[in-house]
């Protein structure tokens, strides 16, 4: 080692070891010569004499130098002199070869960005990533498996810690929007539920005080304690230490805050991170209330939380895995014991998994997840299409420069120094496309981090995991873009070369280059293919009639922050908040309800004379609603009538079906006038008096849509106080002056919030959104690099064959017909790369159909247009070149050697 080191001083200080060896060198001689000089010698003489004794001195240079030197690095360096002095002697051709590898390295560095933070980016401070794990739990229903990893019961986590042996830490967690603060100060906050063990998991200190103990974390009533994060405690407290001890209202809480967690540190967040954190404990009872708290913790039908493990050491995954499943059965049978309605385990088949923390990459990752991988792949395709123009590029560069490698070769240099020399051109050019790419995926990491991360974050030349995958990418992709050509100068014919003379530049084919054309052709065509996909997709969810128009509808959501009415006061208040908001200049109609589509629903037991079992059938949603819904929603009536104001507690009970459910209760009968019991077979009949259009309740992938509709007046009055309302103008500016109007009707430190109904179904259309915006993008970028690259190829190929052109033109072809040969050259590339691509996009089609809504991944329409815009892409890249052809001089061609 030590050696090393000083052989790597030497190098750097290697031109100053040359001259002392040199002057030592003289001094050595001229001391030989004086002494051949006293000899008696004469003084030619005397110099050979010395000569003969010293040596050979440019042996002994070389070997000295090899004692402070490596010669592979001084090799390495002349190497680079030379790219240097290639890039400065070529600006455009370098110019050319950055920017097409930056955008494609760019491009994968960002998405590399994004998949790394949702998918695989361990959280910060947490210890021993590997053996961390989120608690899936699967189950069957009528044939679909069914997988929750963030719905779960706080009395599963009770059973998981009871029942399982394979984990050395578990932790319950969850994340909810609450209301933080008082009077104007009061702001929806993220708070992060959680058990006092999740901090156990992470190496941290409070930089403040102290986290909550399990004491404090213990049912049926945590203690009223927060601990903050260290940028609220910094915006909002300004970082002051005497915070500690001071009190917090969170919801309804009157909270003492005891810590402040260290910089960065977000718990298990997926999305939005949290601000500060509470015991999920101490959530839960404020939750419930006084009266109901400790079933709370006892029924398993309420699920809102995670759960996270930690495997003991030698326990595998699947050991885990095989100990939660033991324990999920054990624990829905006495789920099944205590509620009612749930199926036998040997139908159910509960199972749990331990998977990953990060839920993206969880068992079930959903549309979106699976989108993002997609898109991912895209962007690797785009950097393929890159590295293919850019060979192509250098590889015309190698037929161009034949004769000077040529006499390089004749002049003694050896093929693998020419090898080399390629490589770390291409190594260096792909180390400037790297640092252009990084600065490309900066600048795109905005839109991108909005696009698919909750809080928009997303860094890029901060992030030492993305800069070392961009440097991967960009040692791949210089290894890739050098070594064919690099190949190719390397078993060049000397003589032929040598011999070529004048003619050196006639026009040489080269199957590589044709092949690398091509593979850009066709991997822009799956690339289009793709993005034509999913534009129609997202056309097609966006023209389809949901059941409802959410476009001027706002959700008013009244939060009493924990405050406990009465029934006839919740009932009062609905009603006061109603009248305000029906009375307000802007609303158009406005509705009491007790869900609302895409954002909550519920369902209950439902039983229909002359079925025995209705639960069979499917799942059927209901939505409780005053008189005005469908009117507010949009939602048509097809047969019948709505509900009334005639319609309330006490007067028979009636409900709305939609038609899907009409079909599949009463096939071949009126549905109007049929009996249904609500809640239970004892029920009184609830009379159908109407049929509504299908409306979407979960999903837009929902065929089935089984739902009905009943008069809030009639059902559960009191607990529904939400509303609705459709509003003239922009929902969201409309929004702010029905927030301020009703905030005045809330009672205590209540509020209001006011949303646009159409941020709800957006989130439903995300998947396809995304998946447009990202395949267009890159597929707009692979289109407009094959573009230039089969623009550099025909020109190329015509500045070769302007010899062979001028002889046409001298033996009588015309300008059409040198057009013609040139733009068919680019067509018949073209059209291979479109068949190729056709081929392996129909081969994907199976794989891309889940991603896309209610359109074929074989649309025949689509891949035709596909076809035509590369063909017009051929014809406009082959116009310039046809244009130079027609310009052949058959004199120069007819006097040339």
């Amino acid at each position: 080692m030590r050696e090393w080191l000083a052989r790597l001083r030497d190098w750097f200080r290697r031109d100053q070891l040359d001259r002392e060896l040199t002057d030592e060198l003289r001094f050595h001689t001229e001391q030989l010569e004086k002494q051949a000089l006293a000899d008696g010698a004469a003084p030619d003489a005397a110099a050979q004499a010395a000569r003969r004794r010293l040596g050979n001195v440019t042996q002994s240079r070389e070997a000295a130098r090899e004692r402070w030197s490596w010669p592979w690095l001084d090799q390495l360096q002349q190497d680079l002199r030379y790219a240097v002095r290639g890039i400065r002697r070529s600006p455009g051709f370098a110019a050319t070869v950055i920017i097409t590898l930056g955008l494609g390295i760019g491009a994968n560095a960002a998405m590399f960005g994004v998949i790394d933070r949702l998918m695989f980016r361990p959280f910060p401070y947490l210890t021993n990533p590997r053996e961390v794990h989120r608690v899936y739990v699967q189950n069957t229903d009528r044939g679909k498996t069914f997988t929750a990893g963030n719905g779960l019961e706080y009395t599963r986590y009770l059973d998981f810690r009871k029942w399982t042996s394979s984990f050395s830490q578990m932790a319950a967690f969850t994340a909810r929007t609450l209301a933080v603060g008082v009077g104007e100060g009061t702001k929806e906050r993220s708070v992060g539920v959680i058990s006092s063990s999740l901090f156990d998991f992470f190496t941290i200190r409070p930089v403040a005080g102290r986290f909550f103990t399990a004491a404090e974390d213990s049912t049926p009533r945590g203690a009223s304690v927060v601990v903050l994060t260290y940028g609220f405690w910094q915006s909002q407290f300004g970082g002051r230490p005497d915070v500690i001890g001071q009190t917090l209202r969170v919801r309804n809480l009157l909270c003492v805050i005891i810590g402040v967690t260290p910089p960065g540190f977000i718990g298990v967040a997926d999305e939005q991170p949290p601000e500060l954190f509470i015991p999920i404990t101490t959530y839960a009872g404020a939750e419930a209330g006084k009266d109901d708290v400790s079933t709370y913790y006892t029924r398993y039908n309420w699920g809102w939380m995670s759960v996270m493990a930690r495997r003991k050491p030698g326990v595998s995954v699947a050991m885990a895995t095989a100990d939660l499943t033991q324990a999920s059965v054990k624990s829905w049978n006495v789920m099944r014991q205590q509620e009612t309605g749930y199926p036998p385990v040997e139908s159910a088949r509960p199972r749990g998994i331990a998977g990953s923390l990060k839920s993206a990459a969880g068992p079930d990752p959903g549309l979106e997840s699976k989108t993002l991988l997609w898109v991912t792949g895209v962007a690797a395709i785009v950097l393929l299409i890159a590295c293919a123009n850019v060979a192509n590029l250098m590889l015309a560069r190698v037929l161009r420069r034949r004769r000077e490698t040529a006499v390089r070769l004749a002049l003694g240099v050896s093929r693998g120094r020419l090898v080399r020399q390629s490589l770390t051109e291409s190594l260096l050019l792909a180390a400037l496309g790297c640092a252009a790419g990084l600065l490309i995926a900066q600048w795109g990491s905005a839109a991108l981090g909005h696009l698919f991360i909750k809080d928009g974050s997303l860094e890029v030349l901060t992030d030492w995991r993305t800069l070392g995958v961009a440097a991967g990418f960009a040692l791949v992709a210089g290894t890739l873009v050098g070594i064919w050509p690099a190949l190719a100068a390397s078993r060049d014919d000397l003589a032929g070369s040598l011999k070529a003379g004048s003619r050196e530049g006639t026009y040489v084919r080269s199957r590589t280059r044709t092949g690398l054309l091509v593979l850009q052709g066709a991997l822009s065509v799956v690339l289009l293919v793709g993005a034509g996909l999913f534009v129609r997709s997202l056309t097609r969810v966006r023209a389809l009639r949901l059941g409802f128009d959410p476009e001027q509808v706002v959700m008013i959501g009244p939060n009493l922050r924990g405050q406990k009415l009465t029934d006839p006061e919740q009932i009062a208040l609905g009603e006061r908040l109603l009248t305000a908001t029906q009375n307000l200049p802007g609303v158009e109609h406005a509705a009491r309800i007790h869900s609302i589509p895409f954002w909550s629903t519920s369902s209950t037991d439902l039983h229909v004379p002359g079925i025995d079992s209705v639960r069979r059938l499917g799942r059927f949603t209901y939505q409780t609603a005053s008189a005005d819904y469908f009117l507010t929603m949009g939602t048509r009536i097809i047969r019948g009538r709505a509900f009334g104001p005639a319609d309330r507690d006490g007067t028979p009970k009636v409900a709305v079906v939609s038609e899907a459910m009409a079909a599949i209760l009463w096939p071949g009968r009126d549905a109007l006038g049929q009996c249904m019991k609500v809640g239970a077979d004892s029920m009184p009949c609830t009379a159908v008096i109407g049929i509504a259009e299908n409306a979407f309740q979960n999903s837009l992938t929902d065929d089935k849509r089984f739902h009905y509709y009943l008069p809030i007046d009639q059902y559960e009055r009191a607990n529904a106080i939400g509303l609705l309302a459709k509003v003239r103008g922009n929902p969201a500016t409309v929004g702010e002056s029905l927030r301020r109007a009703l905030q005045r009707v809330m009672p205590g430190d209540g509020y209001i919030t006011v949303d646009p109904m159409a941020e709800v179904v957006d989130n439903k259309r995300r998947s396809w959104q995304v998946g447009a915006t990202m395949f267009v993008a890159f597929g707009a970028l692979a289109l407009l690099v094959a573009a230039v690259g089969l623009y550099g190829v025909i020109t190329y190929n015509v500045a070769q064959r302007m010899h062979e052109l001028g002889v046409r033109t001298a033996l009588g072809a015309r300008s059409g017909d040198l057009v013609r040969l040139v733009v068919g050259q680019g067509i018949r590339f073209v059209a291979a790369g479109v068949a190729i691509g056709i081929l392996v996009a129909l081969g994907a089609a199976q794989w891309i159909q889940p991603l896309l809504f209610e359109q074929s991944a074989r649309d025949p329409v689509t891949y035709g247009a596909v076809a035509a815009l590369l063909g017009v892409v051929a014809v406009l890249a082959s116009a310039a070149p046809a244009r130079r052809a027609t310009r052949a001089d058959p004199n120069t061609a007819l006097r040339a050697d």
